[in-house]
């Protein structure tokens, strides 16, 4: 029987090398599916790390290989390759070097984008909203502005990226917000105000999910639920940055004349500038496009490393070499994906799941101030929610992946939402001690957040790169659409117990709860729809469906559903 050699990529001194046998056939034997451990906390002492790692998929069976095989002019399929074996020490020491290259540079992206649309919270704490003249119910409007543009932007900016390419379409985003929220030095009055809500949400809008599919082309979806998770993570920690350097900038009013608030917006503008400026040489076009001036004309991955990371991409989901990274959508394409009902149930739960939280959340710093707390300790007091509401997050996507299951793991935000607000809407809140109600709001805000999983859960249910373009933009748009309707709860007229809101909020809170549990019996009767017709079939009638359908995607009888 004849061998193979591999070499350990991780090891930088002496590379070990271990022997694959190879069949009858010449084909290196595919590694044992249980062995994988996704998680380090979960490897045991008697785990393989030299064990071979490339799992079973289609690309093993000769007469289905082709139908999956990738498109000629896919920019990675120079280094596609069904028989390509890997072990788990190599697979790690790849996905480390992605988290490294790729990911962390993700997470300050989006650190600049949450300092540039939250930090109006800060502002809030030094007299805003009186400077400009502005009532809480412009307050209001100025945060449903942003989102309404966020929302309509969101659509038409994923496939402005698709057609050019994250790697070029993100940086000019950064660049370009920076330069309006940089201009809020100079707001005025009410108007400008709302103005520049609007061209900041409108040039924002669609990063997220611009981020999102950009991430898919190097990571597997448990992968990418885990890396979304600490993505969010940076959002948390964009806003405890935030307040801390809101607590010290804020302190520069007077200086030349001019408020706290527009230097805060000014000099935090400035922040994202340089950033977005840096993304231009920090974000390659995918994995095997890493070879710049800026990045070495080697590129940041070697041949062999490149080759791991595109054939384990694909032996999960053969679907991310349908589309060209820089393949334009076409309208009729566009129009297919939006009819695309499975995904729908999604779209409603990013409706309406953030709602319970979000009116105490952007009143907080606001609410504090009432409370009588000056401005450098009510920043330094919308920190705690946010640190724990990390470790909360964390918990929950890991949870999913570890259950496996994705709907209750993410309805046990909603759960722990529920006594706080019922706290809010029953006791005498404007009586009650400031630090007792500091600390329900605190606790309340710190909910573990299902966001990340349920982005991750869409892209998983998409099963096409077009479909993903298209349903990341389309979630994202309805979690907008709830924000909108979150900021218009708490108004001047319910003020300052807000009962009238609160009840609203427990209600929606009710009906999410009803969402979650009608969304998991969707999926598994539609999953168990596709075992009948499925299992039904004979192994010719099964390849000739393979052969023939023109089902794509999630439509096609051989894709299962994640719940």
């Amino acid at each position: 029987m004849a061998t193979v050699l591999v070499q350990n990529i991780g090891d930088k001194k002496t590379p070990s090398e271990s022997t694959i046998s190879l069949d009858s056939d010449g084909i290196p034997p595919l590694g044992v599916p249980k062995q994988e451990k996704r998680f380090w906390f979960q490897r045991t002492k008697d785990f393989d790390i030299n064990a071979i790692a490339t799992q079973p998929s289609v690309f093993d069976d000769p007469q289905t290989v082709e139908k999956y095989q990738p498109r000629d002019d896919w920019e990675n399929v120079h280094r596609f390759d069904p028989k390509a074996r890997w072990t788990w020490a190599e697979e790690y020491a790849v996905v480390r070097k992605i988290d490294w290259r790729i990911m962390i540079w993700a997470c300050v992206m989006f650190m600049a984008l949450e300092l540039d649309r939250a930090n109006i919270s800060q502002a809030l704490t030094d007299n805003f909203l009186n400077d400009l003249h502005l009532s809480t119910n412009d307050y209001n409007l100025g945060n449903s502005v942003f989102k309404l543009s966020f929302l309509i932007a969101e659509l038409p900016s994923q496939l402005v990226s698709k057609w050019m390419g994250p790697d070029r379409w993100i940086p000019s985003q950064m660049v370009l917000w920076s330069i309006v929220a940089g201009g809020q030095f100079w707001l005025s009055d009410r108007s400008s105000f709302l103005a520049t809500r609007a061209l900041i949400g409108i040039i924002q809008g669609g990063f997220i999910p611009d981020v999102i599919l950009y991430l898919s082309y190097f990571y597997k979806h448990h992968e990418l639920t885990i890396r979304l998770g600490f993505f969010w993570t940076m959002m948390s920690v964009a806003d405890i940055l935030s307040a801390l350097i809101g607590a010290g900038l804020l302190k520069m009013r007077g200086v030349l004349g001019y408020s706290g608030w527009r230097w805060l917006f000014l000099l935090e503008a400035i922040i994202t500038l340089i950033v977005g400026l840096f993304s231009f040489v920090l974000m390659p076009a995918g994995p095997c496009q890493t070879a710049s001036w800026f990045r070495g004309k080697n590129g940041w991955f070697t041949p062999r490393e490149e080759t791991i990371i595109v054939n384990r991409v694909l032996r999960e989901d053969p679907s991310k070499s349908g589309m060209h990274n820089r393949e334009p959508i076409t309208p009729k394409l566009l129009w297919k994906c939006l009819q695309d009902f499975d995904l729908w149930p999604l779209y409603i739960i990013g409706l309406t799941f953030q709602i319970p939280a979000v009116p105490e959340q952007q009143y907080l710093t606001l609410s504090l101030r009432e409370m009588k707390f000056d401005t450098f300790t009510s920043n330094l007091l919308s920190i705690p929610n946010t640190v724990i509401h990390i470790f909360t997050m964390l918990a929950n996507v890991y949870a999913a992946e570890i259950f496996g299951e994705l709907t209750f793991v993410s309805v046990i935000g909603q759960f722990w939402i529920l006594p706080f607000l019922i706290y809010l809407n029953v006791a005498d809140t404007a009586s009650a001690s400031r630090w007792v109600i500091w600390t329900v709001t605190t606790l309340l805000l710190a909910y573990p957040n299902a966001h990340a999983i349920q982005v991750a859960w869409n892209s998983r249910n998409s099963n096409t790169v077009r479909s993903r373009t298209v349903s990341a933009a389309c979630y994202n748009m309805f979690c907008q659409a709830g924000g909108i309707i979150a900021s218009n709860i708490y108004r001047a007229d319910d003020a300052p117990l807000y009962r009238r809101g609160n009840r609203q909020l427990i209600a929606i809170l009710a009906g999410n709860i009803g969402i979650y549990c009608l969304t998991k019996v969707y999926y598994v009767l539609r999953n168990r729809y596709r075992d009948k017709k499925w299992n039904a079939m004979t192994a010719e009638e099964k390849l000739e469906y393979l052969s023939t359908t023109t089902d794509e995607g999630n439509k096609r009888l051989d894709f299962r559903f994640a719940h």
